[in-house]
């Protein structure tokens, strides 16, 4: 772990960072650097090469596929050494997932696989579930299902109607109920479910595939993810053995919460790779596909597209790999011995769920619109099922949907800051408290004439705007405020564009520092352009939250501070834009060292 004290979650946005204790893709290191490219050909050279067959559940390559990247380590990353896995650090498990992206469906099932169905087990599981279950998983012999959501409960998970009953014997826990919507329900060989114990113990449990009063609806018919299973599962007096409840009697929150969090997180790392594919794709049609008697890749529209595309993957890969370092340096500070380990893990990753969601949430809406702009610059083609990223735009939906709506998301990123603002886990309320004595006072702010200082300055402005309103709505509504799901939008969109922004921003200040702003430009204009496109964001943002919350000359001394802080000076983004295209063209893939 580095020097700097350990950084609590969320408090990004009260606090100034050092951009040397940001961990970026430009620190991995030679383990990181042989991984990524091992994880990168395995999706070229095998994925790719499978992805018809694939998308047509042709029976046994998604299987198959996933058994050889059991063979290369790949599915084992998160695994203890002792139970057949790598037990690679954190950054390792983003560059696996980052790279294993190149098909939806079967970066679902991969994910599935080795995220949400393992990672229970491993975190929580017994010593003897762990020696039973996760050799097998870690080689891809056995296939792991995570089942959690209900046709009634949607995104109130905890709403559950499936029930556990001891059986009369003692011997196994009888489930009945239902789960819908669950990847790799037709492979697998254990599935990581929840019920009610009596119907009021919320209770994990690992359920066999052949587990009898088990069986399996059939595939669902889906707008993409084609190649994923996705099917409901029925519990008919299905027999579970006792001593396959995972955790504690009526601790399954603490499971399925832990788990969503490093659904999160490692989503959108999927989303990063996702992104570059796409932009990859789009970059080379953009130089083959002519118009007019030239490629259309030399036209400024389509340059607008490609730079908007690479500013977007750049922030998202800087979120990602900023967080991964985050929780890295918390984990690398325990002591992970003893059979605790696995839930110390989880509550480290707790720490920083305010950063899963944000992640999350940027992520799947970053590769949403990378996506869409690829599609555009395919023009007709783009609606053909012959070129890929018609799939790709499909496939993508989803992403905002799986592992909580971002809805949810939006909402749970606030809850959980003002927890941890009422337990003094982060001082929020006196960053806001301190913040209406410093609007008083004129605001002049000495910006240094050096590379990223006035972008420096905006980002500083954007929590301030952000102190503002979350401070407002706190003040004005106490704990009624989660009745006001609108201005915990506003307040999600905040932090969430703070966190991006800063970690783009900090990105791009290490970049100079390491290796020079001649090294840097490409960081430093991507950078630019995000900020000065965010800005009028916030602007929109406080306005219409203030106008909700306030009126009178409350309103207009909210609106007085709010025209100060959101002022900044337009910079011209359509000449960066367009050379940051020309290097991607240049070069056909997203890149940032020159």
């Amino acid at each position: 772990m580095s020097e700097h004290e350990m950084v609590k979650g969320g408090s990004y946005l009260i606090t100034k960072t050092d951009p040397q204790d940001v961990f970026t893709p430009e620190d991995f290191d030679e383990t990181h650097l042989m991984i990524h490219q091992m994880s990168k050909d395995f999706n070229d050279n095998m994925i790719l090469e499978k992805v018809e067959e694939i998308e047509a559940m042709e029976e046994g390559v998604t299987t198959s596929l996933l058994k050889k990247a059991g063979e290369l380590g790949l599915l084992s990353v998160d695994i203890p050494e002792k139970y057949g896995g790598d037990e690679a650090d954190k950054i390792s498990t983003l560059i696996v997932t980052e790279n294993i992206s190149g098909c939806g469906s079967f970066s679902t099932a991969f994910g599935a696989h080795t995220g949400i169905g393992t990672l229970p087990i491993v975190f929580f599981g017994t010593e003897e579930q762990k020696q039973k279950y996760l050799p097998g998983l870690a080689t891809g012999e056995k296939i792991a299902a995570y089942a959690l959501t209900e046709p009634e409960a949607g995104s109130d998970a905890l709403n559950s109607k499936t029930r556990a009953e001891l059986s009369e014997d003692g011997k196994y826990y009888i489930l009945n109920g239902s789960k819908m919507w669950i990847s790799n329900a037709s492979w697998a060989d254990v599935i990581v479910t929840y019920a009610k114990i009596d119907g009021e113990k919320f209770t994990a449990f690992i359920v066999d595939g052949d587990a009898p009063g088990l069986s399996i609806d059939p595939e669902e018919t889906k707008m993409g993810l084609k190649g994923s299973s996705t099917c409901s599962l029925i519990f008919d007096d299905c027999k579970v053995p006792v001593e396959n409840m995972l955790w504690q009697e009526g601790k399954g929150h603490q499971v399925a919460f832990n788990i969503l969090n490093i659904g999160r997180f490692k989503l959108g790392a999927g989303c990063v790779g996702a992104a570059k594919n796409v932009l990859a794709l789009s970059a080379d049609y953009a130089l083959q596909r002519e118009q007019f008697g030239r490629p259309i890749a030399k036209f400024g529209l389509i340059k607008n597209k490609i730079a908007d595309m690479a500013i977007q993957t750049y922030v998202t890969e800087s979120m990602i790999y900023r967080t991964g370092g985050l929780i890295e340096d918390l984990l690398s500070s325990m002591d992970l011995e003893g059979e605790d380990a696995g839930k110390k893990i989880a509550d480290g990753i707790q720490e920083y769920a305010i950063e899963c969601s944000v992640n999350k949430v940027f992520g799947s809406e970053a590769f949403d619109f990378v996506v869409d702009e690829g599609v555009q610059i395919y023009g007709g083609y783009g609606y053909s099922q012959e070129y890929a990223v018609e799939r790709a735009y499909r496939d993508s939906r989803v992403n905002r949907i799986f592992e909580g709506t971002n809805e949810i998301n939006r909402l749970i990123i606030p809850a959980t800051l003002m927890r941890k603002a009422m337990k003094g886990e982060i001082e929020l309320i006196q960053a806001a408290q301190k913040l209406q004595e410093e609007l008083m006072m004129p605001m002049m702010a000495d910006i240094p004439d050096e590379p990223l200082a006035k972008e420096e300055n905006l980002v500083e402005n954007m929590k301030k705007l952000f102190l503002m309103v979350a401070g407002t709505a706190v003040q004005k509504y106490g704990e009624a405020i989660q009745k006001e799901q609108e201005i915990l939008a506003v307040i999600a969109d905040m932090a969430i564009q703070v966190f991006a922004a800063e970690s783009a921003l900090l990105r791009a200040r290490k970049i100079i520092a390491n290796k020079g702003e001649e090294t840097a430009a490409l960081a430093i204009k991507m950078t630019e352009c995000f900020v000065d496109e965010a800005m009028p964001k916030f602007d929109k943002w406080g306005k219409d939250a203030i106008a909700a919350m306030e009126e009178g000359d409350t309103q207009r001394t909210l609106l007085s501070a709010q025209r100060k802080l959101s002022r900044f000076e337009p910079i011209n983004i359509y000449q960066r834009k367009r050379e940051i295209a020309d290097e991607m063209l240049a070069s056909k893939k997203y890149f940032v060292l020159k």
